[in-house]
């Protein structure tokens, strides 16, 4: 748990009616209910099509239909169907391993949320094939989120409910099947959580109260959250130094990692983001600290009891007086000066010789002081996701780490960016996941994000670096150029990158998302 202080330094649209096929599916979704329901009847193709894909390994438009409507076919009862879908799956599969070896990037993966009302007959196939239309051979499966968990119930060793919680579908385990219909189309299936924002209902556990991060202003991150001072209300963190969260967490991992994903990843991994004058940390009551687990492993950084007592009256009131000096020389006379981690010893005296006036003494002690508390604040991040990437390891399954290329970032004169994300001491054994998401209306500020965060990387142990950026693909949204802009230019910039992720499955298939999250793909509602 040892620490060092953290520096001080500092167009494109698809033409005019040509849309992709994938963007116009609210009448396909419409169809795709009655099938599913079992009502109408389908007609087959007399061969299944070759699947010939194009640059970005995504199927043609006829490929495509001709998959949907055997799926269709085979979940209305159709066993011939069905032995010639499972074909065409399979041969896909094979095509499209065969597509990302010979096509750049040779990973590239979609963040994808599941609903319950994926578990009808035939939806989360449905959901897996389109993925594989779009050219992705690996998906990040959003597992802990919002403080609810994508475990059954009756399986879920856990504080947090279950994402499945309706009667008939609350023993089916979502995670485990989309691991496995994933598979069967050639995906690798990962999980992806988040780490210290525990959730919303976590906060509301009056048994989890003292587990939350603490400012000094008295504040815990869930009241934080309430007030308006951060930038999602339902996000609430804990103090990573409690020992209840490490063990809440744990549990969850374990259950999660019996599943066997092929990877997991842990997405925030920080403090909350707050608005405003809250965006910026430039005093000791701004930090999380103020727990008592936190408080705790603070003070145990002290080095000799003269250190000691000067941390604890420099937090509890946020500065130091030139009587605390002269307070701690008095009650540990038989010390020659303050200590902690990460402060240098001053030479031995002369034995004639006097220690230095309190006065000349308190600006560099509390500077010193400054810089300690915010690199235990940062440490506690740090050694949270470290257990749970060990967590992992030994289960045989590689971890990555989510964050923000600018969230380790100094703020004018002394102060940090809020959410004390120093992703640049995250294990470099960890997949770095930069989530390149900055909007300037070109690929400018993308490429200047993932370029910081390679020239940051350590060259003797340079981790696997795989940005997540955000778009549609064929299409410029929220003034962000089209994923395939945005593509070609990582591609022609930074040709060390070989993995990149699509922020998100929703966004490529809209209207499909929502039939599925309001379950109007039947008439029943699970």
């Amino acid at each position: 748990m040892s620490l060092s202080t953290p520096p001080t330094t500092s167009v494109h649209r698809h033409p005019a009616g040509r849309r992709p096929w994938w963007r116009s599916r609210l009448s396909q979704g419409l169809a795709l209910a009655a099938s599913v329901a079992g009502w109408g009847a389908v007609a087959l193709p007399t061969a299944s099509p070759a699947l010939a894909l194009n640059a970005y390994c995504q199927v043609t438009q006829a490929a495509a239909t001709a998959k949907e409507d055997l799926r269709k076919a085979a979940f209305s009862g159709d066993q011939a169907a069905l032995v010639e879908y499972q074909a065409v799956v399979r041969q896909q599969a094979e095509d499209l391993r065969q597509c990302r070896n010979r096509q750049w990037p040779k990973r590239q993966a979609v963040w994808v949320r599941l609903y319950p009302c994926d578990l009808q007959p035939g939806v989360l196939e449905a959901v897996m094939d389109r993925i594989v239309n779009l050219g992705y051979n690996e998906i990040y499966v959003e597992v802990f989120y919002g403080g609810q968990v994508l475990l059954p119930q009756a399986d879920n060793p856990t504080v947090w409910p279950s994402v499945v919680q309706a009667p008939g579908y609350e023993r089916r385990d979502l995670l485990a099947e989309a691991i496995e219909k994933g598979r069967q189309r050639g995906l690798q299936v990962d999980a992806w959580m988040f780490t210290l924002n525990f959730g919303y209902s976590y906060g509301l556990r009056s048994d989890r109260e003292q587990v939350l991060a603490l400012n000094g202003r008295g504040q815990s991150t869930y009241t934080y959250a309430k007030s308006g001072a951060s930038s999602n209300p339902d996000e609430v963190f804990v103090d990573p130094y409690h020992p209840q969260a490490q063990a809440d967490y744990a549990r969850m991992l374990g259950a999660v990692l019996r599943r066997r994903p092929d990877n997991v990843l842990f997405d925030y991994v920080r403090y909350p983001r707050g608005v405003g004058a809250n965006s910026v940390v430039d005093s000791v009551d701004d930090l999380w600290i103020y727990g008592q687990a936190s408080r705790d492993a603070l003070l145990q950084r002290a080095a000799n009891r003269q250190g000691q007592e000067l941390i604890r009256r420099y937090i509890s009131r946020g500065y130091l007086l030139e009587a605390d000096i002269t307070d701690v020389r008095t009650l540990y006379p038989d010390e020659a000066e303050p200590l902690w981690q990460s402060r240098t010893p001053s030479p031995p005296l002369p034995a004639d010789a006097k220690p230095p006036e309190p006065a000349a003494l308190r600006p560099q002690l509390q500077a010193e002081l400054w810089q300690l508390v915010v690199a235990h604040a940062v440490q506690g991040v740090v050694d949270f996701v470290k257990m749970a990437e060990q967590q992992a390891q030994r289960s045989g399954i590689r971890a990555g780490a989510v964050f923000f290329p600018e969230g380790n970032q100094t703020v004018g004169t002394g102060g940090y960016d809020s959410r004390l994300q120093f992703w640049d001491r995250f294990p470099t054994t960890m997949v770095w996941h930069p989530m390149a998401y900055a909007v300037c209306g070109n690929t400018g500020c993308i490429l200047e994000g993932i370029r910081r965060v390679l020239s940051m990387a350590p060259t003797n142990a340079a981790p696997l670096v795989m940005p997540a950026i955000a778009g549609i693909w064929g299409q410029s949204t929220y003034n962000r150029p089209a994923l395939e802009t945005q593509m070609e230019a990582i591609r022609r910039a930074l040709p060390d990158i070989n993995a990149v992720s699509h922020f998100a499955y929703s966004w490529q298939d809209p209207e499909f998302d929502r039939v599925r999250k309001f379950c109007a793909l039947n008439n029943s509602r699970p």
